[in-house]
């Protein structure tokens, strides 16, 4: 088979061949001697990592949804204190079968191991969230990620929300690719039962009760997305991902236990979040802190890369049904003014891959863009 380190950058090395497959640009650009101009950050965003842990709680979600009671008032206590400082905690006891999560690992790295133009069968076509891309260069041309990435969507109220995923890499891939549609379709099932029940435990830590916030979800949009970072021959001038909040509700982040490279911004620190074994990561995103009205902190967080190990996650996104209004329940509104505007998940979308770029500020200039009106394109952040 041939590993398909060959990719599609909008710069290359003045040594580096290059040629065109598909009608893009190729370039293999993980095996050089020195990064891409386009992929060294600011050294405001690449600082150095801290050697202190992120202090995160691990929160057993099956013994606060089988027992509530003091396993409940416990997991509460955990998500809320999270939630206010900085937006993450893990989460265990969530059921997820460990033979599934290490299929569906072992499936994205046979995936970014195919040759480009296999890939490309699935390239993200601009302004949509879903396909194959590398280094986000079909979006832009400078502070570009070290990485491939492979998203696409799954609703469970769709007609055949069974086998969207699975009809998604048939009908793009190939037929052959079946197989690995299943075991996607399955961990995307499984990713969606266990947001819903954090989802229980972040409605009774808002005061809202248990079943507020997984009712305003059940329908919800769910997207999928696979990571893959290659070894980095100049890991201290690139990031694998950029400093940014998601745009999404609740992320639930499973990392290769071999590998660290999640790392969360408190007091001024870059703080590593090692994996653990049969842990999910979980973050809110800016969905999520609309709906607190600003109570729970949208985390703040990068990705970095390593010299000589490559590194593999799958992250899967909890959003709203694309039509829902976000606005926060009444509750949460009488001690506070409201923070945010109404909007829907289809317009922070729109606002996020055709105007501004996801980051440190996305939730504060989307509440501007929405009031000078759709119209207006701010320019995109860092």
């Amino acid at each position: 088979m041939e590993v398909g380190s060959r990719v599609v950058v909008p710069v290359a090395p003045a040594d580096e061949s290059h040629g065109e497959e598909n009608g893009y640009r190729v370039v293999d650009v993980w095996h050089q001697r020195k990064i891409p101009d386009s992929f060294v950050w600011p050294l405001a965003h690449a600082l150095p990592s801290s050697d202190m842990e992120l202090d995160a709680p691990v929160v057993d979600i099956g013994a606060a949804m089988r027992g509530g009671g003091d396993a409940l008032g416990r997991a509460v206590e955990q998500v809320a204190a999270a939630c206010a400082s900085h937006g993450l905690f893990q989460v265990t006891g969530h059921g997820v079968d460990p033979a599934l999560a290490r299929a569906t690992l072992d499936g994205a790295a046979e995936f970014f191991l195919l040759p480009l133009a296999t890939k490309l069968r699935v390239r993200r076509t601009p302004g949509t969230v879903t396909g194959y891309a590398v280094a986000h260069a079909d979006r832009f041309a400078e502070n570009l990620p070290w990485k491939e990435t492979l998203s696409f969507g799954h609703r469970d109220d769709h007609p055949t929300a069974n086998s969207d995923v699975v009809d998604y890499f048939a009908s793009s891939l190939g037929s052959d690719f079946k197989p690995l549609g299943e075991v996607f379709q399955d961990y995307c099932q499984s990713m969606k039962e266990v947001s819903l029940a954090i989802m229980e435990v972040l409605g009774q830590s808002l005061g809202v009760g248990r079943s507020y916030c997984r009712d305003f979800f059940t329908d919800g949009c769910c997207t999928m997305r696979c990571n893959y970072y290659p070894p980095c021959p100049e890991p201290d001038r690139t990031l694998g991902t950029g400093p940014h909040c998601d745009p999404a509700a609740l992320t639930l982040l499973l990392q290769d236990d071999a590998v660290d490279g999640l790392q969360v911004l408190v007091d001024g620190e870059w703080r590593p979040v090692r994996p653990k074994p049969g842990a999910l990561v979980v973050n809110i995103g800016d969905t999520f802190t609309a709906l607190s009205n600003g109570r729970y902190k949208s985390c703040l967080h990068r990705a970095v890369v390593h010299r000589e190990r490559e590194r593999r996650s799958l992250a899967f996104f909890l959003c709203p049904r694309d039509d829902r209004v976000v606005r926060p329940p009444p509750r949460l509104t009488q001690a506070q003014p409201r923070r945010y505007p109404d909007f829907t998940w289809a317009d922070l979308k729109r606002f996020t891959q055709c105007h501004y770029r996801a980051d440190t500020r996305t939730l504060d200039a989307f509440a501007r863009w929405l009031g000078d009106g759709p119209s207006t394109s701010p320019g995109a952040g860092n």
